[in-house]
């Protein structure tokens, strides 16, 4: 029984992907405007109905895999050994996940761009980054021994973020000239400098 639940998940999350991939192509190629769901649906060689059980929406599709990213810096730093500080367990965890994803494509870039053009993409990725913002300051808080409301965890955490956002803007307007991991790290170790 355990065996089959594994491959039907599985096959979940490959169906998953699979209309996540198609969707940004589809998103890269036309313009996210000039795509339907119908066209992701004949892209991904699925039904209407399969779309619909695993996306509500092209939007959906397309921020999937960033949102799954989000999910594994999370747990990321909630994993990280209890003697790191909540700076220390952040800077871990981006470079654990950078080291087990690698570097992000061309693709990866032109969504990113296409996010910042598209107010429906940019308002829902807001949205999840305000969302992510909270739990990394209640997961800073916790480790810590502080409150979640207080100012510390919550500066941690929006001063990484930010300082991701700035390190992927500064590799797109660089053409992918140089290693996304790189500037990271820079930008990383700029910000830091107060945190100590």
């Amino acid at each position: 029984m355990e065996t089959t639940v594994g491959l039907r998940e599985r096959k979940k999350a490959e169906t998953r992907e699979a209309v996540h991939q198609a969707t940004i192509r589809l998103a890269v190629e036309r313009g996210l405007d000039h795509v339907t769901v119908d066209d992701i649906v004949a892209a991904a060689n699925i039904s209407r109905r399969t779309f619909s059980n695993y996306f509500a929406n092209k939007e959906d599709a397309l921020l999937y895999g960033e949102e799954q990213r989000i999910r594994s810096l999370l747990r990321g730093v909630r994993g990280r050994p209890l003697d790191e500080s909540g700076w220390q367990a952040l800077l871990g965890a981006v470079r654990e996940m950078l080291a087990d994803t690698g570097e992000p494509d061309r693709e990866w870039a032109v969504r990113t761009s296409l996010c910042k053009r598209h107010p429906s993409l940019l308002a829902r990725q807001l949205a999840n980054h305000a969302g992510l913002e909270r739990e990394l300051a209640q997961a800073i808080a916790e480790r810590d021994g502080e409150d979640a409301r207080g100012m510390r965890p919550r500066l941690l955490a929006a001063a990484f973020l930010v300082a991701l956002r700035i390190a992927t803007n500064v590799w797109i307007e660089e053409q992918e000239a140089r290693p996304l991991s790189e500037i990271i790290e820079e930008t990383l170790a700029q910000i830091a400098r107060p945190f100590g």
